[in-house]
């Protein structure tokens, strides 16, 4: 038993839309809290003004019934509320009538830093556009909206996820970070940031050593990694143990079974120890400027500056919710496949079961 998701949707399309499957029968969901997740991944500072026009609400088309899932796959839409711009650009049929609106031009100049040029090579475009808009962080609602689900699921076993700002820009706290943010804006450029992500109550034994694919570590390092714009992870103190000596890395062991340290982020051997799960993320500048870097025209053949789309100036605000609930799907996939069950009251039965056979007090 485990969960699947499965997304679609275009940036400027009509909707975003999402599978998922494996939830158990009789999970209670908050559609209030779910469009509070994608409020959140659309505000920050620094944000574009496309994110004043989409409102994110979550729409149910399956495996939903007066509030509780049936156990069935669960369909969600998320309305591209900028589609109207772009109707006859993004139309997924031949377009009628004449050009109106948004994306009626071919785009033949790649930007640096997105999937512009790889993706229309990859699959023989001609205009980048075919490639931009499934790249584009857009489609971050949908694993949100997922993520939100997921949280719902592992707050029913004591499990919650939490994602913050570290840095941006280099700077910490608010006033720091929105001079930053301020400063590169009046500059017309963009900048980076890191977040963190902390997961409280996991039990021990989620994920598993036996294969690599299997390892929770590898899982939740690929689930971060697939995030726009994401460029490292690391799993507690990631990088900084390399430079420490043995003595001084690892967690000691204490007699309840619990450590003195985490300083291994809550995972070892690809398996979760029992500790808050702590994972951080590296997210490079946007790479759409208002200042385009140098391109090439595909068309031509002739240098040229990439195309300029609107852009937010950073969006590490967003990535630490975008983060938050990729670690939270990831945990309830691992808990899934740990406990199982039909129904809501089989998985948490089981989830209660394994901490008294392992003697376990969170």
């Amino acid at each position: 038993m485990s969960l699947g998701l499965a997304t679609a949707g275009e940036s400027h399309g009509p909707a975003l839309v999402a599978i998922l499957t494996g939830l158990p029968a009789g999970l209670e969901l908050d559609r209030a809290a779910i469009d509070d997740d994608l409020r959140r991944r659309r505000e920050g500072y620094g944000r574009s003004p496309r994110q004043q026009l989409e409102r994110d609400e979550v729409e149910v088309l399956a495996g939903l019934r007066h509030g509780l899932t049936l156990g069935t796959p669960l369909a969600l839409v998320i309305r591209n509320r900028d589609h109207e711009s772009w109707a006859w650009g993004m139309s997924p049929w031949p377009p009628e009538g004449e050009r109106s609106g948004k994306g009626t031009e071919p785009v033949t100049l790649p930007r640096p830093g997105h999937a512009d040029l790889a993706g229309t090579l990859k699959f023989g475009h001609d205009d980048v556009r075919n490639a931009l808009e499934r790249a584009s962080a857009r489609q971050t609602a949908c694993h949100v909206a997922a993520g939100a689900i997921a949280k719902t699921l592992l707050a029913a076993i004591g499990v919650f996820v939490a994602g913050r700002v570290l840095e941006i820009g280099g700077e910490s706290g608010d006033d720091a970070t929105r001079t930053a943010t301020d400063s590169a804006r009046g500059d017309r450029d963009t900048l980076g940031g890191i977040v963190e992500v902390v997961a409280t109550g996991v039990p021990p034994g989620l994920g598993s050593y036996a294969e690599k694919g299997d390892r929770l570590d590898a899982r939740l390092a690929a689930a971060v990694m697939g995030i726009q714009a994401v460029k490292g992870v690391e799993i507690g103190e990631g990088f900084a143990l390399a430079r420490l000596r043995g003595s001084e890395a690892h967690d000691e062991i204490e007699p309840d079974r619990r450590r003195s340290s985490n300083r291994a982020g809550g995972l070892e051997g690809g398996v979760s120890n029992g500790e808050a799960v702590v994972l951080r993320a590296a997210m490079k500048p946007l790479p759409t400027l208002m200042r385009p870097l140098g391109s090439v025209d595909l068309e031509t053949g002739e240098p040229g500056q990439a195309l300029v789309e609107r852009s937010d100036v950073q969006a590490v605000d967003a990535l630490a919710v975008v983060a938050e609930s990729a670690v939270a799907w990831e945990l309830a996939r691992a808990a899934r496949e740990k406990f199982g069950g039909d129904a809501l009251a089989d998985f948490v039965g089981a989830h209660t079961a394994y901490l008294e056979r392992i003697d376990w007090r969170l």
